[in-house]
């Protein structure tokens, strides 16, 4: 059972890497830091997928935009500053 869940936890870092937020610390930043890095975890599924074949380019186009969107729904929930520079 141990090594059940010992495989299961290294899957899941090697699927779903985490790095360590070394910004200034605030629960908001934190937690920003984190819809971060799974939206770009997930954009690069995406990618990789369009890439395959697997997913048509304007199917992918349509699921990063909405990933895209709801980062910045989570920064203005988490009252995060905005950059410098806008993306949209």
């Amino acid at each position: 059972m141990a090594a059940d869940d010992q495989t299961r936890q290294e899957r899941e870092q090697f699927l779903y890497p985490r790095s360590a937020y070394r910004g200034d610390f605030t629960p908001s930043n934190l937690m920003f830091n984190a819809n971060l890095q799974e939206f770009a975890q997930r954009v690069n599924y995406i990618c990789n997928l369009e890439t395959a074949g697997k997913l048509a380019p304007s199917e992918a186009y349509e699921q990063i935009k909405d990933l895209w969107q709801q980062l910045q729904r989570s920064r203005d929930e988490l009252d995060t500053p905005p950059p410098d520079v806008e993306l949209s």
